[in-house]
């Protein structure tokens, strides 16, 4: 990749003048690469790929624009940026690396930086059934990637039903000496304690792979004969359980959506615009089968056209999740290159197409029905949180509606593995990305009050000296005594300006007879239990609530974990954490013999009778 002089005109300043796209134009090169529109002050406006940029770029000054977006866009452009790549494929990497880096406000922006989940089948000589989220490698067989992870939960919990494979760690598998409750329960086939051997494991194994590839139709025609062959047999215990399992897949091939009946991978991409607001939505197609769909709300979309949606879809998705054989549209993307984009990418032809098959016309038709819907729900949930902020700012008397929110919660045990969270509620939703918790130190066990102005203090530092964000409204899980600390934490700070209350639980402790505490010594005030600002305040307080518990659970059991072990005296951090990495945890660690313990790296024979005693 290198940077092209020729192609390259500077940032024009505020005073500079017109932009001459004709003298512009003649210096340009054929060859592929990025451009990127500048204003007068030199911020990006937009970037784009080409194949090539001469012909791209010279698309954009004909007579005829595509959109009055893309018009508003020309008009403001005082200067043009050029990098020459090498390929279309590098020219799409850095493109996506530069709208991921620079924001450009005229860039239609999805932003599904999570990676899809994906059915993970290990390789052991019994594998395990797993959720999985990341890069697939080899040291397991993946199915996916699936649209969300509730789909592959759900995957998992039929092939656990129906073929009875094992999800445990590998490290309580090892150290099993019964079955345990999901071999009560008909889950599992309690391949730890030898209740079934590896070969009929293995047989279930490859069932449950065919399954994942979409082979439906071969299994049950498996399992029936299976079937028919126990009945021969007067084995009558083994055809009832077979005939269950193909009661089960029989029930679930009633719900799949529409089977294209063949072995075809393929992505559904539709975008929908409805009551000024654009989705599109993702359907992936595993096997001939429909896996579900995701719908998606982009940013910078309020005046672009599906084809554009589309377009940019595909250029920013695909950079990196995986490209399926072919990819559905309900209309073909604007950029004319995309197929070409993606084949280059791809290392193989990539067909972009609307449906022309019926099962095809049906996914379709589906995805567009789902974005549909997902934006009458979007519709109502912004109606809704819209009045409720507005409930909120009159109720308390803002005086501008408060835009971003943030909920503090202590949470311990009688002092133990102290956590505070922080959440926030921004826009017409919780921002999980944004969450924090604070491991709260340096105080005395069970002085809530101390705790909350440690947090307090910790989170508004940074906003204090200038960095980063500073929310409209501060909300307390705790009465008088919390929000006095918390306040008190903002006066140090120079931020007693930003508006606080707090939520206190009231005389009987019941949900909806919360009261609101004011810093300022105002009468608590209690809104009736419909009142639309009190829903708003519950959802943020109980989510802050839930935050608090599952860090402090979490900071508890890893504390609880190793501090019997502490105790030894030669178990140091390193040796805890073998002793944890082989037998799963203290109850592993308690029950294992002395010669089992005296296996694990670094574990002498008088160590591991000294943790025998201990632990005895």
């Amino acid at each position: 990749m290198s940077e092209s002089p020729e192609a390259t005109a500077p940032a024009a300043g505020p005073a500079a003048p017109a932009f001459d796209a004709k003298t512009f134009l003649a210096t340009l090169t054929d060859l592929p690469g990025v451009y990127r529109m500048l204003d007068a002050e030199g911020k990006v406006l937009y970037v784009g790929k080409a194949k090539n940029l001469k012909k791209r770029v010279s698309s954009y000054f004909q007579r005829t624009v595509s959109s009055p977006r893309i018009a508003l866009m020309v008009s403001r452009i005082c200067g043009i940026d050029t990098t020459v790549t090498r390929s279309e494929a590098e020219a799409l990497l850095l493109e996506n690396n530069l709208i991921k880096s620079l924001d450009p406000p005229f860039n239609i922006l999805f932003r599904d930086d999570k990676s899809y989940p994906y059915v993970q089948l290990t390789r052991d000589q019994f594998p395990r059934l797993a959720f999985f989220r990341g890069a697939p490698d080899r040291k397991a067989d993946y199915y996916g990637p699936f649209p969300a992870a509730s789909v592959v939960r759900d995957s998992i919990h039929l092939l656990q039903k129906t073929f009875h494979l094992r999800t445990c760690e590998d490290s309580v598998f090892a150290n099993r000496s019964r079955p345990c409750l999901l071999y009560q329960i008909h889950r599992c086939s309690g391949p730890c304690v030898g209740l079934i051997s590896a070969e009929d494991y293995a047989k279930d194994v490859q069932l449950a792979a065919m399954f994942l590839k979409g082979k439906q139709h071969e299994v049950i025609q498996r399992l029936t004969e299976a079937m028919e062959q126990a009945s021969m047999a007067l084995a009558f215990e083994q055809a009832a359980v077979l005939r269950d399992r193909i009661q089960g897949l029989r029930r679930i091939q009633e719900k799949q959506y529409v089977d294209s009946g063949r072995d075809e991978d393929a992505d559904v991409v539709v975008a929908v615009q409805e009551s000024g607001m654009l989705c599109l939505n993702l359907a992936m197609i595993r096997g001939g089968q429909h896996l579900g769909d995701k719908p998606l709300f982009p940013k910078n979309a309020a005046d672009c056209e599906p084809a554009e949606a589309i377009a940019a879809f595909l250029d920013q998705h695909y950079r990196e999740h995986p490209i399926p054989a072919r990819i559905l549209v309900n209309v073909p993307p604007a950029d004319e290159e995309a197929a070409e984009s993606l084949a280059a990418l791809a290392e193989r032809p990539v067909p972009i197409q609307e449906p022309r098959q019926t099962a095809h016309r049906m996914w379709v038709e589906m995805a567009v029905q789902n974005a549909r819907i997902a934006i009458a729900s979007r519709r109502a949930t912004l109606s809704m949180q819209g009045q409720r902020l507005e409930a909120l700012q009159e109720a308390l008397g803002l005086a501008e509606l408060p835009q971003r929110i943030e909920c503090f919660d202590i949470s311990h045990t009688q002092g133990e593995a102290t956590v505070a969270s922080c959440v926030v509620y921004q826009g017409n939703g919780m921002r999980k990305s944004e969450y924090r918790r604070y491991n709260i130190r340096d105080i005395q066990k069970g002085d809530d009050y101390a705790a909350m102005r440690q947090a307090v203090s910790r989170r508004y530092d940074k906003v204090a000296v200038g960095e980063g964000v500073c929310p409209d409204l501060i909300l307390i899980d705790g009465g008088k005594g919390q929000v006095g600390v918390a306040y008190s934490a903002l006066e140090e700070l120079g931020l007693a300006h930003v508006p606080m209350i707090g939520v206190a639980k009231g005389v009987e402790r019941k949900v909806g007879l919360e009261q609101l505490i004011f810093p300022d010594g105002r009468k608590p005030l209690q809104l009736p239990s419909t009142h639309p600002a009190l829903h708003l305040i519950q959802e943020i307080r109980d989510e802050s609530h839930r935050f608090a518990v599952s860090g402090h659970r979490a900071q508890r059991g890893k504390a609880r974990r190793t501090s019997t072990l502490e105790e030894i005296p030669g178990v140091g951090p390193t040796r805890r954490k073998a002793l944890i990495a082989h037998f799963g945890g203290l109850q592993g660690i308690a029950g294992a013999s002395v010669d089992r313990l005296a296996e694990v790296p670094g574990i002498s024979r008088d160590l591991a009778e000294r943790i025998y005693s201990a632990l005895h």
